[in-house]
């Protein structure tokens, strides 16, 4: 059974007018149950981890400031939400649904969260919507607790997962890949083990041959044990804050080629959504909901 992890606080009342669309945490499961791709039991509620979790991969100095919203000002705003005590409580839950999921990709092939991706957020800060690294902490849950070696981290956001690259700059048992917008945000930009920098306007048949030229090669070569994907859907041409050129059916295609290619190779893959920013909220759902309803064409 596919598994996903949700919970009603992913959906956080912001400003309005507040350009992070927080609604389809809502519409997207109401979506997937409702057209029959998943039922509730589907679904799982993380919880607020052990904050040694945390530790693995973020600074103690910088979680006790987010978590005591002791941040300074600069710090705050580079985040981009208006800090508060639910607000962290959703990001810690996030993480332990990419933890749980993890595991639950062990066991069944791939699993799920309905929120994540948030790889903007450093070992010892926040930006860009991100405060606490979801697929990093994850990675080394899944290390620590011996149930996988080495990880390849697969992002496939319009943006560079800078605060992933710098989590693991020093660390070879995770493998950092990330393919994303020459001139998208972040302007400056970390070093992956491996960045494939899109120009703008690249659109569904030049980007789908990137993908399916390196990615197999990617797995060959490191070898993983586990596999985390991010599979934002900034990646179309009507994202706000995206500059690729994507059709939805060609991101569906994106996504069905890295699952098809993890089921195939019997390489477990969790994945976390990431980001999504076009004006119409139906959009961003249906684009969100095609990598759901292709994990369980594929896998079940």
């Amino acid at each position: 059974m596919l598994k996903i992890a949700n919970h009603p606080i992913y959906k956080h009342e912001l400003p309005e007018g507040h350009r992070f669309p927080m609604e389809k945490y809502d519409l997207l499961p109401q979506q997937l149950i409702y057209e029959g791709t998943c039922t509730a039991e589907n679904f799982f509620e993380p919880k607020i981890p052990n904050y040694k979790h945390f530790f693995t991969v973020h600074d103690p100095e910088y979680f006790f400031d987010l978590l005591n919203i002791t941040l300074s000002q600069k710090a705050a705003r580079k985040i981009g939400f208006p800090l508060s005590e639910v607000l962290i409580a959703r990001e810690m839950m996030i993480a332990d649904g990419t933890m749980k999921a993890s595991e639950y990709a062990i066991k069944n092939g791939v699993a799920m969260n309905i929120a994540g991706g948030t790889h903007h957020a450093f070992s010892n800060r926040g930006e860009a919507f991100c405060m606490l690294n979801d697929q990093a902490i994850g990675a080394k849950y899944l290390q620590q607790n011996g149930l996988a070696d080495k990880i390849l981290i697969v992002d496939l956001d319009v943006h560079q997962g800078n605060g992933t690259a710098e989590i693991f700059q020093n660390d070879s048992s995770v493998f950092t890949f990330s393919m994303h917008g020459k001139s998208n945000y972040p302007f400056v930009k970390e070093n992956s083990d491996l960045d494939i920098s899109l120009d703008n306007n690249t659109k569904d048949t030049e980007y789908l041959a990137t993908l399916k030229e390196i990615l197999p090669k990617l797995i060959h070569q490191e070898n993983p044990d586990f596999i985390y994907y991010l599979c934002g859907v900034d990646v179309i041409a009507s994202d706000k804050l995206g500059k690729l050129a994507l059709t939805i059916a060609g991101c569906k295609e994106r996504d069905n080629f890295v699952l098809q290619t993890c089921f195939d190779l019997k390489i477990p893959v969790m994945c976390s959504m990431g980001g999504g920013y076009s004006p119409d909220i139906n959009t961003i759902v249906n684009a969100h909901a095609n990598t759901f309803r292709t994990a369980q064409e594929i896998y079940f």
